[in-house]
């Protein structure tokens, strides 16, 4: 009876993953998805830019790749994407562009990013900051040991993912409270002592006018894509963004 109970668990744990994936390439079959990605080089653009686009370009997706956020100027890209995915540490942004990318996202284009790429582009951008829910000011102590807590586990980003925990940078931010926050760590206070206990977003998703935008903290190098539960987390950020679903 044990073992039948098992097997019926491993059955049906695969079921879910299978119906998961299959929703994943539906979601993204023939969806139009431009990846924009530049800025510091020390949070590897291109490698997390050809990553993600392999990955979409298997769901079917039609990829386009651009290293100049000039592309929000163009009309004609822009008039038929259904996500933008930007990866751009720091750097700077012409007005233009920014006002462009904003527009398009306030009138129905999703936004998605990851870390530093997402949530510390463009410092001195507060309409940008606005828009995507949140600001990197510090990771006290640089690499540390965390842990990401599921706050959401309902949630079709975070479905199938338990609490976990990883060495990296943990993202201190200032945020909009508006966010719906889908994951959360707690700082230890170890490094700076006034923060211990502070419970953190990691994960979120809000909206600009029409526009769906998901966040994630996670992904300061190309290892911690090779963690699962990480991985999960973009690649279901994605589809949930191109999605109707707004769970």
């Amino acid at each position: 009876m044990k073992k039948r109970h098992q097997f019926t668990t491993l059955i049906l744990c695969l079921l879910t993953q299978f119906l998961l994936a299959q929703s994943e390439n539906d979601a993204l079959k023939n969806k139009n998805i431009l990846i924009v990605y530049g800025g510091w080089l020390g949070h590897q653009p291109e490698v997390f830019a050809h990553k993600i686009a392999n990955w979409l370009e298997a769901q079917q997706a039609n990829v386009t790749l651009s290293k100049s956020t000039g592309i929000y100027l163009d009309k004609t890209v822009m008039s038929k994407t259904d996500l933008i995915i930007q990866h751009i540490t720091m750097s700077t942004i012409k007005s233009s562009e920014s006002k462009a990318l904003q527009n398009a996202v306030a009138n129905g284009t999703a936004l998605a990013g990851c870390h530093g790429g997402l949530g510390d582009a463009f410092r001195n951008d507060t309409e940008y900051q606005y828009m995507i829910g949140g600001q990197f000011v510090k990771h006290p102590g640089g690499q540390v040991d965390y842990t990401v807590n599921i706050s959401e586990p309902e949630h079709i980003i975070t479905e199938g993912i338990n609490d976990f925990s990883l060495n990296s940078e943990q993202y201190y931010m200032h945020l909009d409270p508006s966010i719906n926050v889908i994951a959360t760590t707690v700082f230890n206070g170890d490094h700076d002592p006034w923060i211990e206990g502070v419970e953190m977003p990691v994960v979120w998703t809000k909206t600009y006018g029409k526009g769906k935008i998901f966040y994630s903290s996670l992904g300061h190098s190309a290892d911690i894509f090779e963690i699962p539960e990480v991985w999960k987390i973009m690649t279901h950020g994605v589809t949930w963004a191109v999605s109707k679903n707004m769970n």
